[in-house]
């Protein structure tokens, strides 16, 4: 998709004013919410401003946008997902999160339209997407054991709870190599998804 720009090659500038309102400065009028979802559906880049500081608020008001879409019905967002990413808060791998959903959600843009076709071929509309739930919660899976695995106590404990016993060595070394097999299982799906179109 071509992306709209500035003349001066910058992201549209979006200014939002205290009383809520946000003014598009390229085509000079008002915009709501909905009007900046549907451009980031067409692909158009913008930054949001705050009018009185200059301040970037982009991600806050993006946040607002996906908040609005979830309180129409639009529900995309598991509340297992958002537990344990408000669990990844203050954790020592927070750093980590946000470059991993930025490069799983860049993966998952790029064969959409692939996995689409070819599960819509294969399966049919409902299965299809039945098909897709499941390869999202094996990947989460894996995810999960991965974040484990650099946490040695399963993460943060609750107040006056104990941390749990390590395991014992054997047992680590049988869930690392049942995840090697899951892993090697889904790029294979991948793969072959990739490979038949």
């Amino acid at each position: 998709m071509a992306k709209a720009k500035h003349e001066d090659g910058d992201n549209i500038v979006i200014k939002k004013y205290a009383n809520r309102r946000l003014y598009n400065t390229q085509k000079s009028s008002y915009v709501t919410l909905e009007d900046l979802a549907q451009m980031v559906r067409d692909g158009d880049d913008f930054v949001v401003r705050d009018a009185k500081s200059g301040e970037d608020i982009t991600r806050s008001v993006l946040t607002q946008i996906i908040f609005e879409e979830e309180a129409k019905g639009q529900t995309m967002l598991p509340a297992n997902f958002l537990r344990q990413l408000i669990r990844l808060y203050g954790d020592t791998l927070q750093g980590v999160v946000p470059g991993y959903l930025e490069a799983s959600m860049e993966t998952f843009s790029r064969n959409q339209e692939k996995m689409r076709d070819q599960m819509s071929r294969a399966f049919g509309a409902n299965p299809a997407i039945t098909n897709l739930e499941a390869m999202t919660r094996a990947n989460m899976e894996i995810y999960e054991n991965a974040m484990r695995m650099f946490s040695p106590f399963g993460g943060k404990t609750e107040e006056g709870s104990t941390p749990p016993e390590p395991k014992p060595k054997e047992q680590t070394s049988t869930e690392l190599d049942d995840l090697k097999d899951q892993l090697g299982k889904m790029q294979d799906q991948l793969s072959k998804l990739v490979k038949d179109t």
